[in-house]
């Protein structure tokens, strides 16, 4: 009997932990399983987040053209950073997260959620965001 509230005791914290690890995501913002098995970062539509290697802390260099094929994830314009997430000023004025300093975009040629074709993109310079 001591044991079974022992287990359940420590079930409630675990569940706990996980309820509170969630809040600290962005609305929209989700971590999953892509189909190569790893754990990766997705936005609200489960499509894969991806940081970009030639960005620098908290600052993005992908504009123009690259933006078309690697969409930022945006931010409302009232979004506050929290933890490890932080708000980044594009160059074009919008708003977009970063996770860890690394601002992070979706792939225009992932066709489904949990796609990663963009993992190692570029000569190597796209990542999948892990969480």
């Amino acid at each position: 009997m001591r044991n079974m509230k022992l287990l359940g005791a420590m079930w409630i914290l675990l569940l706990t932990g996980y309820a509170y690890a969630q809040d600290k995501l962005p609305p929209g913002v989700q971590s999953r399983k892509a189909d190569s098995g790893i754990a990766v970062l997705a936005d609200a539509k489960g499509m894969t987040l991806y940081t970009f290697g030639r960005d620098t802390e908290g600052k993005s260099n992908c504009n123009g053209q690259c933006a078309m094929n690697w969409p930022p994830l945006a931010a409302a314009a009232a979004a506050k950073s929290m933890g490890d997430w932080t708000v980044v000023t594009r160059d074009d004025g919008s708003m977009q997260w970063a996770y860890k300093g690394k601002p992070l975009y979706t792939f225009a040629k992932d066709a489904k959620p949990g796609d990663t074709t963009g993992n190692g993109a570029g000569n190597n310079n796209w990542h999948a965001a892990m969480p």
